[in-house]
């Protein structure tokens, strides 16, 4: 489960960008989640929640926006949605000439501090 050590390291740098800007606490994080980043969301919301206790971040509420599986179809010349990202074929020609496009990482979109 690599959830808990992505989640450790987005806390470090929560707690860093917090206490650089006066926070009390943290309130709130918005995470993206790149499709294909084999990040289990629920496995994600679990793992923060634990490496928040003690921390400026405890009790904060965590919102993960999932990227869409989204790739290039040379052979189509349009951008397509794939329904699994183990699939990786062209929903529309079925060619496996995709380019992704989608992020396999993990981004801190936003962080929502107390200054209270």
């Amino acid at each position: 489960m690599h959830e808990i050590t992505l989640c450790q390291r987005a806390l470090e740098i929560v707690e860093q960008q917090a206490t650089q800007h006066g926070a009390k606490r943290v309130t709130g994080v918005w995470l993206k989640v790149g499709a294909f980043s084999c990040v289990e969301t629920s496995a994600m919301t679990f793992c923060f929640d634990l490496v928040c206790r003690g921390t400026l971040a405890e009790g904060c509420k965590l919102h993960v926006e999932e990227q869409e599986a989204e790739c290039w179809c040379e052979k189509c010349q349009q951008y397509v949605q794939l329904l699994s990202v183990h699939v990786r074929r062209c929903p529309q020609c079925q060619s496996n000439d995709l380019h992704i496009v989608a992020d396999d990482g993990l981004q801190i979109q936003r962080i929502e501090i107390d200054q209270e």
